[in-house]
């Protein structure tokens, strides 16, 4: 295994572990102990794996690209997600369960926004450029990519959070079956179609608009690169 892939590796397990430590987290400043008591409140990357999403999944991306590219272009993966229930988040002793479900949600993409900023911050030293680089991306990608708007994603339940009752409802009705059609649209679809020489790819189109404008972002406010 190449030190490069190791880097991105370790990047990938740091990022998808704070992010769900930090849905965790939140979640038990507004009351609610189930990933507390669930021994999810931890740094240990073995409480926080999800066989399918971080071993089977990216296994089976890196399989098909190489089969079809010739090479790995992007990976994607995620952890064991945090359990909450949002019956028990309050905010001054009161409960609203959809809207403080939506600050839960909304605490992994901005963990990984500020883990991106910090690795804008420590590029300045000149130390481990590659693996910073890897760092900055991966957040920037965990970020957006679960800004989508579409349960479980956090943008799905950010979006039942602040959506009108009647929307609210009508979009959380995805919980259960919303990822399956994520991954399907947006990882398996595009790699079947180009089996047939179609290309179809809107994630990888998305990220290649979002993620150079963002990343302009951090080095804008961490001041990385210049006069380098």
């Amino acid at each position: 295994m190449s030190t490069g892939t190791l880097e991105v590796i370790l990047a990938l397990v740091i990022s998808v572990v704070l992010h769900e430590l930090a849905h965790g987290a939140v979640a038990r400043l507004l009351g609610d102990t189930t990933a507390q008591q669930a021994g999810r409140l931890t740094l240990n990357p073995l409480k926080h794996i999800d066989p399918f999403g971080s071993i089977l999944f990216p296994l089976i991306l890196a399989v098909g690209q190489l089969t079809t590219l010739g090479h790995v272009a992007f990976m994607y993966g995620w952890a064991k997600p945090v359990p909450v229930n949002p019956m028990e988040l309050r905010l001054n002793g009161a409960r609203h369960p959809r809207q403080l479900m939506a600050v839960v949600a909304a605490a992994g993409p901005l963990m990984n926004f500020a883990l991106a900023v910090l690795g804008g911050f420590l590029l300045n030293t000149g130390q481990a450029i590659d693996f910073l680089v890897y760092f900055i991306e991966i957040n920037l990608v965990l970020g957006l990519f679960n800004l989508f708007p579409m349960p479980p994603m956090d943008g799905g339940r950010i979006a039942v959070g602040v959506l009108p009752l009647p929307a609210a409802r009508w979009l959380s009705g995805f919980e259960q079956r919303g990822i399956v059609l994520v991954l399907l649209v947006i990882f398996i679809l595009p790699l079947v179609l180009a089996q047939f020489g179609v290309r179809f790819d809107p994630f990888q189109e998305a990220m290649g608009r979002l993620l150079p404008w963002a990343e302009q972002i951090i080095l804008q406010i961490t001041g990385a690169g210049h006069g380098n």
